[in-house]
């Protein structure tokens, strides 16, 4: 058996979610560049023919974004849609080669659900042709195979082209939500699964992440994300806590180090996320970063972003596997952004730190029962991206309407330092769970050590309230606006001061936040004179070798080139709705053009929709 690198293509094709199976998101393309940009255009436009599915009658409508990067493989660009349909396009046209629709059959209602991107695998045995697939989770739990010349299920994986991702972990609970939102990762002849399980109640699905043989389907190795009895970890969950825990799961994306066989786990938080009095302890290995061997699933190191979760702070994003230059020692090393703003920075092979980790007291919950952990990590360098505690004098106050409301709101709140717990009163906490760093995450260029992350300025609010007798949950985060309401004024604006939303360049050599800008606008404020407020956002960057950095993701329905060097804004186009996604870029077999793709679907905390995929280049 031949076994062929998911990465070969590298540079002029975009073959892994990521980017590269490191999750860098660098591209060595400058066929566009900061002198030219400027000229960018629209090439070509796809839509899926999903917007009339999406209604404004449509109750989930607002809550569900076209999150997907595609994938440019051998002259085909591959996308994946909220309504689980896998397309394949000519990438220098936009013209459609095939459409897969997972749902097809299925008697069931079409209903949306973010989704990422697929992943592509390419073998060969013997003398015979490559073997070329799309591998693919679904909504409901099925990891699909899918020849990548066809769209046709290869019958030869799993059952009939379909592996049964909710047996031996979520099939005790066929009601509760089991669902792949992200990429599988490729390593050599392994598809490795994570999934999105309940946030509540406690007990539910596990979490535990899966290798499946991308030939036959066959389970190959399974990680507990909450240990065993006998597994290292274990004794982090007191008493029987353990027993069929929900959460501490990997909804986004992971990454792999190709050539040392490891894959790096980025772990969210233990259900339920806002109260943990029945799961005490630190409650390994939620909110970790899990390093594996990629071939057999053994644990090689962990390290713990924050203990024992009470404010829903997932490691949201793909680690970003990266270099860092010290007294002329080149180290591999792994980074990974986080809601709270903090970016830790990691030695690949040990998981040490570069820069110190201090474990600093945090403030203790006044809601009966809990045990928050006494101590939390914080990073001493990088400094935080995001705000992660305000005063009075933070309060938003750009309009006096906005002063007003947001002063009495503040008023009205328990707030604190950072790690301040939701309690029993309206609690105040920053960052939110819409971060700092969201699952957008960051790029990073190896040439000179930055690392570029997109992040958010909105604060949590809510507060702990019993629940009757009976109800599987003692209490929960409540408020007059929902259990996820914002620190947001009555038209969706955070009630802090702008930037609400910034773009940053941080020198993982040093450890220095080098620039910021804010990302995004408000037309409303814009046309009053009150400019570069930045804005909430979703939908992460991309950096290339001709010195840009390419980022959707604001809430404005713009798409955006800053200088990689300075931050300046150098290029920016209007999209037929907010592009809450990553883009990519790759060049054109016959044109020899480059390409910038995003998908522009609105949703999320947009107020507009589409289906489009748009693609830019050079005139």
């Amino acid at each position: 058996m031949v076994w062929l690198s998911h990465d070969s293509g590298a540079g002029t094709e975009w073959r892994v979610y990521g980017g590269d199976a490191g999750g860098t998101r660098f591209s060595p393309l400058k066929q566009i560049h900061r002198g030219n940009v400027a000229q960018l255009r629209r090439a070509w436009t796809y839509k899926t023919g999903e917007s009339d599915l999406l209604a404004p009658a449509t109750p989930d409508a607002s809550a569900i974004a076209f999150e997907c990067t595609p994938l440019a493989v051998d002259g085909v660009l591959y996308i994946s849609t909220p309504f689980g349909k896998v397309i394949a396009l000519d990438p220098e046209t936009g013209s459609e080669i095939w459409k897969f629709d997972s749902q097809a059959g299925s008697g069931k209602k079409p209903r949306p659900r973010a989704h990422r991107g697929v992943a592509y695998w390419e073998g060969q045995t013997g003398g015979r042709a490559p073997d070329k697939r799309i591998l693919f989770g679904t909504r409901d739990g099925r990891l699909l195979g899918l020849d990548a010349q066809t769209g046709k299920l290869c019958h030869d994986f799993g059952s009939g082209g379909v592996v049964d991702l909710r047996a031996g972990v979520a099939d005790r609970w066929p009601e509760m939500i089991y669902a792949v939102t992200s990429s599988p990762v490729i390593y050599k002849d392994l598809a490795i699964v994570g999934a999105e399980v309940p946030e509540r109640p406690s007990h539910g699905p596990m979490g535990n992440v899966r290798a499946f043989d991308v030939r036959s389907g066959r389970l190959a190795w399974e990680f507990h994300t909450v240990p065993l009895p006998g597994e290292a970890g274990h004794e982090t969950w007191e008493g029987d806590s353990w027993k069929d825990r929900t959460g501490a799961n990997v909804w986004t994306t992971m990454s792999v180090d190709v050539e040392r066989g490891m894959v790096f786990l980025p772990l969210g938080s233990p259900a339920y996320d806002f109260y943990g009095a029945d799961r005490k302890g630190k409650n390994l290995f939620g909110n970790s970063l899990v390093a594996l061997d990629a071939a057999t699933g053994k644990l090689r190191w962990y390290f713990q972003m924050v203990h024992h979760d009470v404010w829903d702070y997932d490691l949201p994003a793909q680690p970003n596997l990266v270099t860092v230059r010290r007294n002329g020692r080149v180290i591999p090393a792994v980074s990974q952004v986080t809601k709270m703003g903090f970016v830790f920075v990691l030695d690949r092979l040990t998981g040490k730190p570069l820069f110190p980790v201090e474990e600093r007291s945090v403030p203790k919950s006044d809601v009966p029962g809990e045990a928050t952990w006494p101590t939390q990590p914080f990073p001493l360098k990088p400094p935080p991206l995001s705000r992660q505690a305000i005063t009075r004098e933070d309060v938003n106050d750009l309009t006096p309407e906005m002063k007003k409301y947001c002063t009495e709101l503040f008023d009205s709140l328990k707030g604190g330092p950072m790690y301040t717990p939701y309690g029993l009163d309206l609690t105040l906490v920053l960052p939110g769970t819409l971060g700092g760093a969201t699952w957008s995450g960051g790029c990073f260029d190896p040439s000179t050590g930055m690392l570029y992350v997109n992040t958010n300025e909105l604060g949590g609010v809510g507060a702990l309230k019993p629940q009757a007798d009976g109800l599987p949950m003692r209490y929960r985060r409540e408020s007059a606006r929902g259990e996820y309401d914002r620190f947001m004024d009555p038209e969706g604006w955070p009630c802090v001061k702008p930037p609400w939303g910034t773009l940053n360049a941080v020198d993982l050599n040093t450890g220095e936040i080098v620039w910021k800008t804010p990302l995004g606008l408000v037309e409303d404020l814009e046309a009053r004179g009150i400019p570069r407020t930045g804005a909430p956002n979703l939908g992460g960057p991309i950096v290339t070798a001709g010195e840009l950095v390419f980022i959707a993701g604001s809430n404005d329905n713009r798409f955006r080139a800053f200088d990689s060097s300075t931050g300046k804004e150098i290029w920016v186009t209007t999209l037929e709705a907010s592009g809450h996604a990553t883009p990519m870029t790759y060049l054109g077999k016959k044109s020899g053009k480059q390409y910038v793709v995003i998908a522009a679907g609105g949703g999320s905390f947009s107020k507009t929709w589409s289906d489009v995929v748009a693609a830019y280049a050079l005139p």
